[in-house]
């Protein structure tokens, strides 16, 4: 279920207006989010007041609402919890006096207690209720906010041709290409070359899919046929049906079908059933991947007919996968040389595709390839850019993601959010027939790069500024361990912004921060960072070292994002000993056993063969005998 619907599902009735407003936060951010009434235009891109606006509602009013009311109302549940407890000891004291009473006294006493006891019961039913819901009221409330802040942060990026071979080498220092090749091992001998995908999206004449797309309209949906390599009888295709929810995230709808069925299955008069006898020979008549498969085949062929969907676009791209295999927590994909081919048939005098046929046959009967020079300029589209995709898991490590957000916020990448090849495509070719475009169309007209220095410093302004909004955030959590962020050597940004939940903190009665009541944001505590302690902070140049006063002559100057490593990338890791190190001692004292062995018999040799009269020779002997003796015992080791 969408959260949407689970949080109205999940709201009480008498605190309906307390909750956190998670449409208005999704509209706020809404890439496109100035739209006329009539044709869902786009006016402008996501900027810095966009950002603002959505922080200002989810930390100072949002927030702000949620956590006041929980504060009072758990005031008010102490309070009557504290009341109740009065009143229970007053009627105690009460029965405790009964003993003294005449009968009747005590007859019309007991009488009274009983009735303050089932008012008392009641009051306490009451309070135990009221606790519970406020359980569920924190949790759902937190849920909306961990989704909102996710839904921000999701992101894609375009990487320019100049910046690729920067941006692979990153990564592949931390990720290794993952080969997908089908081909069998001495096939697939040689070099090899990046698999190009082929997509073909569907659409009708009024693109209704695409218009969904556009305005975001919840529950839209889009049809493709994928395959990779070039299109053969052997190919596996794909049909793929995407329905993007609320949260972000798609259910997908695929079934594998062969080239010569396509078109049967898309008019409706090939319902799988060869593929179905062999599901059914396999695992029974009435199991769940025999009911799954023709779920599945009903749902695409009810689809397509419904909305009368035709192919209308390709997209042709090389894609270069990075993961480790067996380990799907960091999947990055980078596709290149991406191309869009008009495939409708909707100018009849000239179509680009046969009716008849489900595929443009001139592009693949005659294995046409990149870059498609003989296609007609009006039917394709070259889109300047790489399209890089993350795709990071929650039990990813911490380290996984702070390079990841180093590469994504670099200067190396450009930012496209909720970029959609399909959307793209038709935007590009298809202009006189939509009325609606996405946003991102004005940033092919500019030049992504940036410099790396302007690049740094929006990264470490951004990080302060991040850490400054989880300190808000966080005083509606409670007691959490402090965070800190420090400003990278060469950072324009000279300040430290500490987060402490401490002591230091404002609190309020609960343990709660409090925020001001003017409503401004929560000013994170800014100290200045001294680079040195010591006699080192005065004298910060002193050495005596010959090479120390070679280096301070000579003095490098670091660009902006690099600072000096402060010790050797040996002492980065752990060091692994292997096996062969440990015997190194003993190869090595073997070696010197050989050697003094062969020195010790030349000089026996020259002691023997020299005479009498051969001083010389027998002092040479002498010295090499000794020499050999010091190489044994390991002396010049």
């Amino acid at each position: 279920m969408r959260f949407g619907k689970t949080l109205q599902s999940c709201v009480y009735a008498p605190w309906s207006d307390k909750y956190i407003d998670y449409s208005k936060l999704k509209k706020l951010l809404r890439e496109d989010g100035d739209v006329s009434a009539d044709s869902c235009i786009s006016t402008k891109d996501w900027t810095e007041e966009d950002e603002g606006a959505f922080v200002d509602e989810l930390v100072n009013v949002q927030l702000e609402k949620v956590n006041a009311f929980h504060n009072d109302t758990y005031r008010n549940l102490r309070d009557r919890t504290t009341d109740c407890e009065v009143s229970l000891q007053v009627l105690a004291a009460s029965g405790t006096s009964e003993i003294d009473m005449d009968a009747p006294v005590a007859a019309a006493t007991n009488s009274i207690d009983d009735e303050a006891l089932l008012e008392m019961l009641q009051r306490l039913d009451s309070i135990t209720k009221e606790v519970s819901e406020l359980e569920k009221y924190s949790r759902i409330n937190f849920t909306g906010f961990l989704k909102a802040a996710k839904k921000h942060d999701r992101r894609r990026v375009w990487v320019h041709p100049e910046n690729l071979l920067e941006v692979k080498t990153y990564i592949l220092r931390r990720l290794p290409v993952l080969v997908y090749n089908s081909q069998p091992s001495r096939a697939a001998e040689g070099v090899q070359h990046d698999p190009r995908i082929t997509s073909l999206y569907f659409d009708n004449p009024g693109f209704s899919l695409y218009t969904d797309k556009v305005s975001k309209t919840a529950g839209a949906s889009s049809v493709r046929l994928r395959w990779f390599g070039p299109l053969d009888s052997s190919s596996e295709i794909h049909l793929e049906k995407k329905t993007s929810e609320e949260s972000g995230d798609s259910d997908e709808t695929r079934v594998t079908i062969k080239d010569k069925y396509v078109q049967d299955f898309i008019t409706g008069r090939y319902k799988m059933e060869k593929l179905l006898n062999k599901v059914k020979d396999r695992h029974g008549t009435d199991s769940d991947v025999v009911r799954r498969l023709l779920s599945d085949v009903d749902a695409l062929q009810s689809f397509i007919k419904e909305h009368e969907l035709q192919p209308v676009l390709r997209a042709n791209y090389a894609r270069t996968a990075f993961q480790i295999p067996g380990d799907d927590r960091v999947r990055i994909s980078l596709d290149t040389d991406v191309v869009f081919l008009r495939e409708d048939s909707f100018d009849q005098e000239r179509p680009c595709r046969d009716p008849s046929k489900w595929h443009r046959t001139d592009i693949d009967t005659d294995e046409t390839e990149f870059p498609f020079s003989n296609v007609r300029p009006g039917e394709i589209s070259r889109f300047p850019y790489a399209l890089l995709e993350i795709k990071v898991r929650d039990g990813a490590k911490r380290k996984t993601h702070e390079w990841v957000g180093d590469l994504m916020s670099s200067h190396l990448v450009k930012e496209s959010p909720r970029f959609s090849k399909f959307v793209h495509g038709v935007a590009q070719l298809f202009e006189d027939h939509v009325n609606s475009f996405p946003f991102w169309l004005s940033d092919l007209e500019t030049d992504i790069r940036r410099d790396p220095g302007t690049a740094f410093q929006e990264e470490q302004e951004k990080k302060a500024k991040h850490a400054e909004e989880e300190q808000a955030v966080g005083s509606f959590m409670g007691s959490r361990p402090g965070r800190s962020f420090t400003a990278a050597i060469g950072s324009p940004v000279t300040k430290s912004v500490e987060i402490t939940t401490g002591p230091a903190a404002a609190m309020g009665n609960n343990g709660v921060e409090i925020p001001d009541s003017d409503g401004d944001e929560h000013q994170a505590e800014v100290t200045t960072t001294p680079n040195s302690h010591g006699l080192q902070s005065f004298l910060p140049s002193f050495s005596g070292s010959r090479y120390s006063r070679s280096r301070q002559k000579h003095a490098i100057q670091l660009p902006h994002g690099v600072r000096e490593p402060g010790r050797l990338m040996k002492d980065t890791s752990p060091v692994q000993v292997e096996p062969k190190v440990w015997l190194a001692n003993q190869r090595t004292f073997v070696k010197w056993q050989h050697i003094s062995v062969l020195l010790a018999t030349l000089s026996l040799s020259l002691y023997n063969a020299a005479g009498d009269q051969q001083g010389v020779a027998r002092s040479l002997a002498i010295a090499y005998t000794v020499i050999a003796t010091m190489i044994g015992v390991g002396l010049p080791s």
